[in-house]
């Protein structure tokens, strides 16, 4: 989380339209941002109220050509804050531990390849609201876990964020954006950070769709141009329910390289009424790449960034800044904006640390599944690490639970290292409450 989303929440809707910002700009005129804030924030945009117009009347752009360059200065200096933004973040917010725990990284950002493994779950001394609520939501009481968690934030989650944590899984589980919302701001204000963004788990209860099994992966990175045809063509001939595509590594990208993912993720995203499921890793890091690429009125360039840019936002549920985008889309080529129209199943995860194959666990594990733990024992074939992937996952329940820790403690005891990445919090209290030891290794997301 960056240092200053929490002060721009308010003004998040004019920001977004005044990205990206044109590097020229960054050490020319900085300071006329802070002259004419109020101006540029609040002016309406007869542009983007009446988009259809805009073939009539293109001799409106040229008119308009100053309050467009103020719009520029006003991109560039957000750009910079975005900069600063991430620079305290890695020094002040990424070695933050998880639950508790003593790790950290070292302070030169340097991690070593062996150290490159997120904190493992761990819980306040004393937390008897932490198990009780595990426990209800495992058993299908979400509404009595929910009002356990917030009687509990006033006593422990005064200095324990756990609480908290659980509550904005049980919220994106249930799709309940305004409550997650609320939490947030509260939290923001009471430990003075940012606020977690909403990534819901889309479906996450539609288990007549929860599939598990090794996904078809590929990880990109750090340059994504014409080459990557070839892997993307793999990805969607292969007949895997499951496709998890990770970009934390990648650091450039260029139009052909644009144009080529972007044909592939629309094609995936035909396949979802097939069945098909889609994990994005390190969406985010994608996002940020494409982002200083794209200069609102700046025709000849290329449209695929921006149409990727707009798929992204569309895959990962950001109906508002996808709006935004489009409008700005809109206004660079003269055309009608894309509608919204969210996919039902497409998760987010972030990126893979080591290990390239992960078994994908379903949205909901419920009972002694003999099929789910087979699907398991034939992963763990040939496998000295078994990594299973729990981005999906919203909700364990007690049996089933304890079935897959007896499962897993089996492999552990064979020899075989067992992570579960990506946990969310209330499953990861459960499984540490039903006594996940050494041999297992619980590895939550971290907000």
């Amino acid at each position: 989380m960056g240092l200053f989303s929490f002060l721009k929440r308010k003004n998040d809707t004019a920001e977004m339209r005044d990205w990206p910002p044109p590097e020229s700009r960054l050490r020319g005129e900085p300071s006329r941002r802070r002259d004419e804030p109020s101006r540029l924030r609040d002016e309406p945009s007869r542009l983007r109220d009446e988009p259809s117009r805009l073939r009539d009347e293109p001799s409106r752009l040229d008119t308009e050509a100053e309050r467009e360059r103020q719009r520029e200065i006003a991109r560039a200096t957000a750009a910079k804050i975005d900069e600063i933004e991430l620079e305290f973040a890695a020094d002040m917010f990424d070695d933050e531990p998880a639950w508790g725990s003593a790790a950290r990284r070292p302070a030169n950002g340097a991690v070593h390849p062996e150290h490159d493994l997120p904190d493992q779950a761990a819980a306040p001394a004393s937390a008897p609201a932490v198990d009780e609520s595990a426990i209800l939501y495992a058993n299908g009481q979400a509404g009595a876990a929910e009002q356990l968690l917030r009687a509990s934030l006033p006593t422990l989650g005064h200095a324990e964020r756990l609480p908290w944590w659980m509550l904005f899984d049980l919220y994106q589980a249930d799709g309940r954006e305004d409550a997650f919302e609320s939490v947030a701001i509260d939290y923001a204000s009471h430990f003075e950070t940012s606020p977690p963004a909403w990534k819901p788990l889309p479906a996450a209860l539609d288990t007549t769709r929860a599939h598990a099994g090794l996904a078809t992966a590929e990880t990109f990175g750090p340059m994504l141009d014409a080459t990557v045809a070839p892997r993307l063509e793999r990805v969607l001939e292969a007949t895997a329910p499951l496709v998890r595509l990770d970009f934390g590594r990648v650091t450039a990208i260029d139009a052909d390289g644009a144009a080529c993912l972007l044909a592939a993720l629309q094609d995936l995203r035909r396949q979802q009424t097939g069945g098909r499921e889609l994990v994005l890793a390190g969406a985010d890091t994608l996002l940020a790449t494409l982002r200083p690429m794209l200069v609102i009125g700046q025709r000849g360039a290329s449209p695929a960034p921006w149409l990727l840019l707009l798929e992204l936002l569309l895959l990962t549920h950001r109906e508002k800044q996808f709006e935004e985008a489009a409008m700005d889309y809109c206004v660079t080529y003269e055309v009608s904006p894309p509608s919204f129209e969210a996919p039902l199943h497409v998760s987010t995860a972030a990126p893979a640390p080591g290990h390239g194959d992960r078994f994908m666990l379903p949205a909901l594990v419920s009972g002694a599944d003999g099929s789910l733990l087979a699907a398991i024992d034939a992963y763990a074939e040939g496998r000295e690490t078994l990594v299973l992937d729990c981005s999906r996952l919203a909700r364990i329940d007690y049996a089933g639970a304890g079935s897959l820790l007896a499962r897993l403690d089996a492999h552990a005891a064979a020899g075989r290292a067992v992570e579960l990445r990506e946990l969310n919090h209330l499953v990861a209290a459960l499984l540490r409450l039903l006594g996940a030891g050494d041999g297992v290794r619980l590895y939550p997301h971290r907000y």
